[in-house]
């Protein structure tokens, strides 16, 4: 998520992306509370992931230890922009490279599910760490940061103790407490976690990546849960990583298996002042941030789920107001071939968030309130529509885990006249470029594969 600055000369920074997160920036582990929603696609999808299930009930000859995991997911990809003058797809993060091939991902996860302790007491834990392109965009401050500077570095994604309590009601209490990725949203950041190469505008420029602190999930009834959270802020910690001396946190609700099983939907708030004091100063205590994200998922039967997410932001600092409504569509034609579409209109009111960071430092930079390069443009209607397929290929014969390819087409457009793809123009200062003379449309293609195991 963009966080930045105002500008004198009217240019506006802009909040950085945060996870997809597939969905919400969260993974999902069976009977885990690590995100307020887990939506499972289709069958096909389904029927991937009960391949790496844990087993939560360990045999009584077991320890608790017997049953610590560790798994890997490798994502390379391509993609295509013929058109573009700057080597870069307008408004992208993770894809931000056009006409390149990437290494985005490495990431090893070591890991322990929620399990029985006694008296309905459990525990478990996640700690993961990321290598690729992708860290560039999904760094927490003060945990490594920094560390490596150029196209491929590193970062921490999580690192958070899982607990069960048998409190309140029979469902009971589910705590999260570390670091972890972001619970609003439908793609993570994750490969794994989102059904295209490319990431929609509110999971790139809203919704928060990384959080620290405290996140609970009260199961107050079979198929309703409250999800409250105190945290850092987005993508820093504590002390001199702090980005302000605030608290953020989430309040929302989930509701789970209505209309006969078949509709999960949740309303997730997140709430606290976001700007850095290295960058505002005392101001940043003050200036609030507001987002509100909506999520809901319907199986109109076993081959095909439709997703409807929308989510809202407004900065106090910025004086902007972002919001979007991405419609999502997946169908199984067979147990290796899964169909995917997905259709956004997303507003930015006064430029101040949808943008490009132009170097491999700049969101580190951003975060830590210090000057960074970067692209903006005016305020602008997007409209984006995206197809693509996920293909499993069975003739493969792995020694170990699944692989599946992605090939998507995409096409981005301005619905009110301005023309920020493909181009920019320099401005007074040296390392802002403004976009808005370029083309009001931006039609590209993507690939990429992934290897878990």
């Amino acid at each position: 998520m963009r966080l930045r600055h105002r500008l004198s000369a009217g240019m506006c920074f802009a909040l950085q992306l945060v996870a997809l997160p597939a969905f919400a920036q969260e993974k999902t582990t069976p009977d885990d509370a690590e995100r307020p929603l887990a939506v499972e696609e289709t069958a096909a999808e389904k029927k991937q992931v009960q391949q790496d299930e844990m087993n939560l009930k360990s045999p009584s000859n077991h320890s608790w230890f017997d049953d610590v995991e560790g798994h890997i997911v490798v994502e390379a990809g391509v993609n295509g922009n013929p058109w573009t003058k700057t080597g870069r797809n307008w408004a992208q993060s993770y894809v931000d490279r056009a006409n390149t091939a990437t290494l985005n991902q490495i990431t090893g996860t070591l890991s322990h599910p929620v399990t029985e302790l006694g008296d309905g007491y459990g525990l478990g834990f996640v700690f993961e760490v990321l290598y690729g392109s992708d860290a560039r965009f999904n760094p927490t401050i003060g945990m490594g940061d920094g560390n490596l500077t150029g196209m491929y570095q590193w970062t921490p994604t999580q690192a958070h103790i899982d607990a069960h309590l048998p409190w309140l009601t029979k469902g009971g209490i589910d705590l999260q407490i570390g670091q972890q990725y972001g619970i609003q949203g439908f793609e993570g950041t994750d490969a794994l976690e989102r059904p295209f190469y490319s990431y929609n505008y509110s999971s790139d420029f809203i919704v928060p990546f990384e959080t620290v602190g405290v996140l609970a999930t009260w199961h107050m009834t079979d198929h309703m849960a409250l999800v409250m959270g105190v945290n850092a802020g987005n993508s820093t910690t504590f002390g001199h990583a702090k980005n302000n001396t605030r608290p953020k946190g989430y309040f929302g609700l989930q509701f789970t298996e209505l209309a006969g099983g078949k509709l999960d939907v949740a309303a997730i708030g997140y709430f606290g002042p976001q700007q850095s004091i290295y960058a505002i100063g005392r101001e940043a205590n003050h200036d609030m941030e507001y987002i509100g994200d909506l999520l809901a998922s319907y199986k109109i039967n076993d081959k095909t789920t439709v997703t409807l997410n929308a989510t809202y932001f407004h900065d106090d600092y910025l004086r902007d107001d972002v919001y979007g409504v991405t419609a999502y569509f997946a169908h199984d034609f067979s147990d290796e071939l899964t169909f995917n579409a997905r259709g956004e209109i997303f507003r930015d009111n006064n430029g101040g968030v949808v943008g490009n960071n132009t170097s491999p430092m700049s969101y580190v930079n951003e975060l830590r309130g210090q000057n960074y390069p970067y692209d903006y443009a005016p305020g602008t209607t997007y409209g984006e529509l995206t197809v693509g397929v996920t293909y499993r290929p069975g003739f493969l014969k792995l020694p170990k885990g699944s692989f599946s390819i992605r090939p998507e087409l995409r096409l981005d457009k301005s619905l009110n006249g301005t023309k920020p793809f493909n181009r920019v123009s320099p401005t007074d200062d040296p390392n802002v470029n403004y976009a808005n003379n370029g083309m009001n449309n931006m039609f590209w293609f993507s690939c990429d594969a992934i290897w878990a195991f």
